[in-house]
């Protein structure tokens, strides 16, 4: 009984010291159509809805813009209206007893991040102080898409998640770069120098150690809820994410990893000279989504591979609490029209109460009542926002 109470304590604990970020109020100069707009969102359910291209996922991405300093959907140039030169997004991010400020400005090709109106010199500094999980119809490229798009996913994720992470990866790709130069001249040299390449090798390994063990950990944390999410959407067991590398590890410990790493590139240093780059390494990582033994990319329905990448999403929300221990805010991008009606009020089942939610849709139309009734709803048209009063008209 003592044993019980004790973890019942600590659960309320940990509870207690999760972190209820909002974005209270959005203010967007020059972002694509939004040439001036500032909205203040509730601070759990916002339901942006319009016609085809007149800025309502405009709007959502301009959210992802203000977390990660980047699109989804394009390059950096794309995000500045035609007419102008700059954009710049600003959020108010809050708590019971936080304020902090948020903004992200483009000038041409040159980016400024502000904590507190306070430059921040590193990207990498700046990305993990608004967590956002976005789910669009763009995601199911990292089921269809290339090895290079799921290594993508695993990267933002992660970089949002780990400091540390975003650190290694950052300095794993500058050696990585400097090892493969290295590797293409010993291949045209007729006397060749390891000693340059030991060292390069040695300090790639010490990043790919940690690259490894923190995406080992984010699968096996997203294998922990995956399942029984899809499960619960459509029905059908047993479907878990696959992380393939490309070198065959048995455990993801540091020495067991180091010693491992270093066989494998002493063992094929006459390949990578050959082939004029690094062969091997978690630049060749890549995801599998099965469901049993079967790829559910080759023998899974639409339907199916579309629940698969909602699932992933969800699987996400308590792993972003755990690392961060503040909540993520859900971005779901025209994910509506995509599903019928049943998936999706399934869907919106596993959204906590405690999460700030931002969806687009052209209409209000199939979705839950009782979401609807305690939502805050915008119309956007021809880049303009507006509040709307009367939320159950499906307009």
């Amino acid at each position: 009984m003592c044993i019980g109470i004790l973890i019942w304590v600590k659960v309320r604990i940990w509870a207690f010291l999760i972190i209820f970020l909002i974005i209270k109020k959005l203010s967007l100069v020059n972002y694509r159509n939004l040439i001036k707009q500032t909205i203040t969102l509730d601070k759990k359910i916002n339901i942006l809805i319009g016609d085809n291209a007149q800025g309502k996922t405009n709007l959502l991405e301009s959210v992802y813009f203000l977390a990660l300093t980047k699109s989804y959907r394009t390059s950096d140039s794309n995000l500045i209206n035609k007419d102008e030169n700059f954009t710049k997004v600003k959020g108010e991010i809050r708590d019971v007893s936080i304020y902090k400020s948020l903004s992200v400005e483009l000038i041409e090709n040159q980016k400024k991040v502000k904590v507190n109106n306070n430059e921040v010199s590193k990207i990498a500094d700046y990305i993990t102080n608004l967590n956002v999980i976005l789910v669009s119809p763009e995601d199911i490229n990292i089921l269809q898409g290339t090895p290079a798009e799921r290594r993508n996913f695993l990267n933002i994720e992660l970089s949002q998640l780990s400091k540390n992470y975003i650190k290694k990866y950052n300095e794993f790709n500058k050696i990585l770069k400097i090892r493969n130069n290295y590797l293409k001249m010993l291949y045209n040299s007729s006397n060749p120098d390891k000693r340059y390449l030991d060292s390069l090798t040695e300090n790639l390994i010490e990043r790919e150690i940690d690259i490894y063990i923190e995406r080992k950990k984010f699968i096996d944390l997203i294998n922990n809820n995956i399942s029984s999410i899809y499960k619960d959407i459509i029905g059908i067991d047993n479907f878990k994410v696959v992380y393939d590398t490309n070198i065959e590890f048995e455990r993801y410990d540091y020495e067991y990893l180091k010693e491992k790493l270093m066989n494998k590139y002493t063992n094929s240093l006459k390949k990578e000279i050959e082939n004029g780059m690094t062969l091997y390494g978690p630049h060749r990582d890549d995801l599998r989504f099965v469901i049993g033994d079967d790829d559910i990319k080759i023998y899974g329905s639409q339907g199916q591979q579309k629940v698969a990448i909602i699932s992933l999403k969800l699987s996400e929300i308590s792993i972003f609490k755990e690392y961060t221990n503040t909540n993520p805010i859900i971005l779901l991008d025209d994910v509506f029209s995509e599903l019928d009606v049943k998936t999706r009020n399934k869907l919106i089942n596993f959204i906590p109460d405690d999460i700030q939610v931002i969806i687009t849709s052209n209409d209000t139309k199939g979705i839950n009542k009782k979401f609807l009734d305690s939502a805050k709803i915008f119309k956007v048209s021809n880049g303009k926002i507006v509040e709307k009063v009367g939320n159950n008209d499906g307009k």
